[in-house]
């Protein structure tokens, strides 16, 4: 198949899967959003002016921007969006998939007419930069590769409808959960140890991975302890060898763990601390409500229910990096919360919809090979997806609104699975 085919069919591909929110939007609304996924991909780009320019439109470029800036003010659209893709992953949530919940942070360290503009905590760095709070959830298999992504919110602790951290993170676990039912384990960082979350979280009957600081107070045996002291006399009952990639290496790592019995104070559920010994100098304290027996399967599943963290962080990575996510320049609240939104939709899009079906499969892996061939092996799937999709779109023609009705659009599908 040609490269000029294979671009226009993924373009066929984004008017299809732009069909899924349309139950929700306007007709104009709906174009827009077909025009954002496209250029968003096209250009990886969130910049209103690269997206413009991908769409190649017989007007003035500003016109073009206007326009897009005018549909993406609309209020509540970043939300609506969330809950459209995290509705269509849903029958991809399994009963023991993990749901992987992730604060992070969007710098913005030279900006100055943003609005709201807070001060968080880069990640990588651990300096505290100007910029706007973030939460991801994402889904995946503990024994896969594959990330799904389900939902990404922006805020600002400086912005009026501000109400705390918890709240916000709760509001993304919230819309998941609308959308998945009581299916999934939802796996949190050391960020989710505050009695805050797990009291809704053991009140709904969640099932929850969290790692925990250390000064956590548990009851055991009727009396009140610290988690690290309980994780000190933990009995390591279990071991095995697990290899991890970092920079392109293999890194061996020899892993010892067990696990105690404990209640949270003022709960009667029992909850279980997970201790790990073998990834840094101190244990490593997991709690979790999961039913664990006193068997390696069973208590592997914790261990690499929280290890599958690691995958999850380089699926955040790709979602910035490959479409700038830290280079947005709207300067409206509203818009911001929106863009964000309509990124993560578009990066669902590249990671899961393509390669739903076998024919869809076949042009993912058809994607990938042409990243390779312009800019050598990316070291993680998706972002030669991305990269590919980038290639395809901008250079075999501009956006041309399309023709044809749902119905045609399901014929030439068919068509697609029979020619490959």
């Amino acid at each position: 198949m040609k490269d000029s085919e294979v671009g226009r069919r993924i373009r066929e591909q984004i008017d299809r899967f732009s069909g899924i929110f349309l139950p929700r939007f306007s007709k104009p609304q709906g174009r827009f959003m077909r025009q954002m996924f496209y250029g968003i991909q096209a250009a990886q780009d969130v910049k209103l002016s690269q997206i413009g320019r991908t769409l190649g439109e017989k007007i003035a470029l500003k016109k073009t921007e206007e326009r897009l800036s005018r549909h993406l003010a609309l209020p509540g659209m970043g939300q609506k969006v969330n809950e459209v893709v995290a509705a269509d992953a849903a029958r991809r949530v399994r009963q023991d998939t993990l749901i992987v919940i992730d604060p992070t942070d969007i710098r913005k360290p030279y900006a100055e007419k943003m609005p709201y503009l807070a001060t968080v905590r880069d990640g990588s760095t651990g300096e505290l930069v100007p910029g706007y709070w973030s939460c991801v959830a994402v889904a995946c298999e503990p024994d896969r590769r594959r990330v799904i992504p389900l939902h990404q919110r922006l805020w600002s602790a400086e912005a009026p409808d501000f109400g705390s951290e918890n709240d916000q993170i709760m509001a993304v676990i919230d819309t998941v959960r609308a959308a998945v039912g009581d299916h999934g384990v939802y796996v949190i960082d050391r960020g989710g140890d505050r009695i805050n979350l797990f009291k809704p979280f053991l009140d709904r009957k969640m099932r929850f991975i969290v790692r925990l600081v250390g000064n956590r107070d548990l009851k055991f045996r009727g009396r009140l302890r610290k988690a690290e002291d309980l994780a000190r006399g933990c009995p390591m009952r279990y071991a095995d060898r697990l290899v991890r990639e970092e920079n392109g290496k293999e890194r061996s790592l020899h892993l010892e763990y067990g696990f105690r019995r404990v209640n949270l104070p003022g709960r009667d559920e029992i909850v279980y601390l997970v201790v790990v010994r073998g990834l840094g100098e101190e244990p490593l304290m997991l709690l979790t409500n999961v039913a664990l027996k006193p068997s390696r399967c069973s208590l592997w599943f914790a261990v690499s229910g929280y290890l599958a963290r690691w995958m999850v962080e380089e699926a955040i990575r790709f979602i910035k990096q490959s479409y700038r996510l830290e280079d947005l320049r709207v300067l409206d609240y509203e818009r911001l919360k929106n863009l964000v939104a309509l990124t993560l939709a578009t990066a669902y899009f590249a990671a899961v919809w393509l390669g739903e079906r076998l024919k869809l499969t076949v042009l993912a892996r058809r994607v990938a090979k042409l990243a390779k061939r312009f800019f050598g092996v990316p070291e993680f799937h998706y972002y030669a997806l991305s990269d590919g999709l980038r290639v395809l779109l901008s250079r075999f023609g501009a956006w041309t609104t399309p023709k044809t009705s749902l119905e045609s659009s399901l014929n030439s599908e068919m068509q697609l699975c029979l020619s490959l």
